[in-house]
């Protein structure tokens, strides 16, 4: 593999490749700041491209923002599809990786069936759980909506060579959707555990932002309505009245920020804050609260649990599967606020259980190298590259 002739050739689609956008995007850069050059060459296509500086060639694709997410924009490929196959023709793919099954994702996937070239794809968001948000005000639609969505992942998932999937409960969800089992491959989330690890707690920075000595609960993650926010505001309201004596932090931000603010006025809004500050905050509080049920993975559970901020989280989601429950942290109802409640107030009472918990959190450390998690990804795709290889 001593020659540019003989590098894997990856053309990536991805509508979003704005650094930190969300949990997928720093997923995607976890391998693109690992790409080795020497074995490998990618053309990225992207309706939101970086807004940094990028090392490699980025094809820009039209996009619309989307009405019912308007800090999303949607790639529309058919508008510059002429453009995008003259750049594919003349890079020539040996292999295809795909973010998501949007209009950009099944762009390339046709293009990859017709032109018989692998797609590899890694299974970043649980749309499918999405619609009973979108579709609340209209509740006769969710189900239709949701075997609509079934659908688009039989057709998208089951033409591609490889998915790599976050947990093995999300494995056997996309199985039950009627996702072919032979082409997911289980392939846990990384950390940066510089970043992320107890070691970083800060008494001077938590007390700084509060002004007090209060235990803190803490929610970090975007601020919309798909992460189950109105049981976060529940939450909030159950603390309160019960006078809890606790800080309610909030890091983040989305479409439902404004309402947030108004519903949760004693809370602390942060908005967005990068990954330093972020693991700082996680080791310096004390309960991570997540009702979110729509998650692939869910890395703030896991980036929370490795600071020693112990997770109290919604029994729902692949999420779910990283927390042990009375282990290293509480699954909860996640229709029922008064369950959150009742494991917020036994962790704040009881601190053994604290101790235990953390305890059991910081096992998961070792486990979660990028480093290697970026090797088997690159080793597949050069196996897949080099068997489909003209």
């Amino acid at each position: 593999m001593d020659s540019v002739s003989h590098k894997i050739k990856v053309a990536f689609f991805a509508d979003v490749l704005i650094r930190d956008f969300d949990g997928a995007i720093k997923t995607v850069y976890q391998l693109i700041d690992r790409l080795p050059t020497e074995r490998f060459e990618y053309l990225f296509f992207s309706g939101m491209p970086p807004k940094h500086d990028f090392p490699y060639k980025v094809v820009k694709v039209p996009s619309l923002i989307i009405p019912f997410n308007t800090t999303y924009k949607v790639s529309l490929p058919r508008l510059a599809h002429a453009k995008i196959l003259k750049e594919l023709h003349r890079f020539k793919p040996d292999v295809i990786h795909v973010t998501t099954p949007s209009l950009l994702g099944f762009f390339a996937k046709r293009y990859a069936v017709k032109n018989d070239i692998p797609i590899v794809s890694i299974y970043h968001t649980h749309f499918i759980s999405y619609m009973q948000y979108y579709f609340k005000g209209v509740p006769f639609m969710i189900r239709f909506a949701e075997n609509l969505t079934e659908k688009v992942y039989q057709k998208f998932y089951n033409r591609c060579e490889l998915v790599y999937v976050p947990t093995d409960f999300m494995i056997d969800k996309l199985v039950e959707y009627g996702v072919e089992r032979k082409r997911l491959k289980q392939w846990h989330r990384g950390l940066d555990t510089e970043l992320f690890n107890p070691d970083r707690k800060d008494k001077d920075y938590i007390r700084g932002l509060t002004n007090n000595k209060k235990p803190c609960l803490l929610y970090a993650s975007r601020i919309v309505y798909e992460k189950n926010v109105e049981l976060l505001f529940e939450i909030y309201d159950e603390v309160e009245a019960e006078g809890i004596d606790v800080n309610f932090i909030v890091a983040g931000n989305g479409m439902a920020e404004l309402e947030a603010r108004e519903r949760m006025p004693n809370a602390i809004f942060m908005g967005y804050i990068d990954h330093n500050e972020l693991g700082k905050l996680y080791a310096s509080t004390d309960i991570f609260i997540f009702p979110s049920i729509s998650e692939t993975y869910g890395n703030v559970v896991m980036e929370a649990m490795v600071c020693g901020c112990i997770p109290v989280i919604a029994r729902g989601g692949g999420s779910q599967a990283l927390v042990e429950d009375g282990v290293n942290g509480f699954l909860c109802d996640p229709n029922d606020s008064s369950h959150f409640i009742e494991k917020i107030k036994l962790l704040l009472n009881d601190a053994s259980i604290r101790k235990k918990m953390r305890k059991a959190g910081k096992k998961y450390l070792p486990l979660l190298n990028w480093n290697n998690l970026a090797s088997i990804y690159f080793s597949d795709i050069e196996k897949i590259g080099m068997s489909y290889k003209r």
